[in-house]
């Protein structure tokens, strides 16, 4: 019997109407465009606006993409897996819901939070389910609404997140296709530097985190930068030579979106050229974990069957990795 392997089969995504422009963001905080864009490479990011709608539902749209264009049914979903550091609620899993209103009836579903690297992590675990032979088409979504966590008179984290989702469906492979290997990491001493510090078990909400604005993401910035240029390009590196892979066998890098200048970095580790780099951080900023599935989604038609993608990431905690897959279909 042959090898299986886990292959993405289909993507989709979902990003809101709403454009928070550098141009916009001058008339809320101390900012400028020059500055944004020269120290993170974002021109503009999309939020969701409606108070009366969360993570869930851009986690859906996304879904819903997927679903109409690869002709799949709902039904014949076996798992959901949502990606998530902005769940709708603490208790109630998002992913459940999400699988319910997308018509995934015979699916079980679960978040999974692992901050930026969290639909990378989401991906590995998809496919140890289908290499398993336990199911046959796993849905792994990666959506946040950054928005709902972001203090937007803090000019250090206003300018970087914004709101969307993406999606991939992972399927079993029988030709040698899909995920080839991974490296991942975490470390506990990311901790204290990208975080919110109440409304958990730790610091339940009360009247006094509201009023220090503790339920809101804080970034220590440059100590972050240092980490994640560090270990990204580290292990892109490793998981490249571990492979015996060189940078003309690679055809395309799908880094984490979080800073122009951490995806170089990356990228210039592994000796790729320019072309090989597939960027769309002045569109969206960082979704956190939507970044790599949008990335997916946008660049979908550059890739051939056979292709092999690095995927890299890095986010809070701290967590990181890097995936080597090989890429299952031609778009048609």
């Amino acid at each position: 019997m042959s090898k299986i392997t886990a292959a993405i089969t289909a993507v989709g995504a979902y990003v809101p109407d709403f454009v928070l422009s550098n141009k916009l963001l001058e008339t809320m905080v101390d900012t400028n465009d020059e500055w944004i864009t020269s120290r993170t490479g974002i021109k503009e990011r999309r939020i969701l606006k409606d108070k009366d709608k969360g993570t869930s539902f851009l986690a859906i749209k996304a879904a819903e993409d997927l679903l109409k264009k690869s002709g799949t049914k709902p039904e014949e979903i076996d798992m959901v897996l949502l990606a998530t550091t902005t769940p709708d609620l603490p208790v109630a899993a998002t992913a459940v819901y999400v699988a319910t209103q997308i018509g995934a009836v015979n699916a079980f579903a679960y978040d999974l939070q692992a901050a930026c690297s969290s639909f990378l992590y989401g991906m590995s675990t998809a496919a140890a389910y289908i290499q398993a032979g336990r199911y046959k088409k796993i849905l792994v979504i990666g959506a946040d609404k950054m928005s709902s966590i972001i203090d937007y008179t803090d000019r250090a984290t206003c300018i970087i997140f914004g709101d969307g989702a993406g999606a991939a469906l992972f399927e079993p492979n029988y030709e040698g296709l899909g995920l080839q290997d991974e490296i991942l990491r975490s470390d506990g001493i990311g901790r204290e530097f990208l975080k919110i510090d109440a409304g958990g078990s730790l610091l339940p909400a009360s009247h006094e985190t509201i009023d220090n604005r503790q339920h809101y993401v804080f970034q220590d910035g440059k100590t972050v930068f240092k980490y994640a240029v560090s270990n990204m390009a580290d292990i892109s590196e490793k998981i490249m030579q571990k492979n015996n892979l060189t940078n003309e066998d690679v055809d395309w890098l799908i880094s984490h979106q979080a800073n122009k200048r951490i995806i170089d970095a990356t990228s210039s580790r592994m000796g790729l050229d320019d072309a090989k780099v597939l960027v769309n951080i002045e569109k969206y900023g960082n979704t956190t974990s939507a970044t790599l599935p949008l990335l997916l989604n946008d660049f979908e038609h550059l890739f051939k069957k056979g292709d092999n993608l690095i995927f890299a990431s890095f986010g809070g905690g701290f967590t990181w990795g890097s995936i080597y897959l090989k890429w299952a279909y031609d778009k048609k």
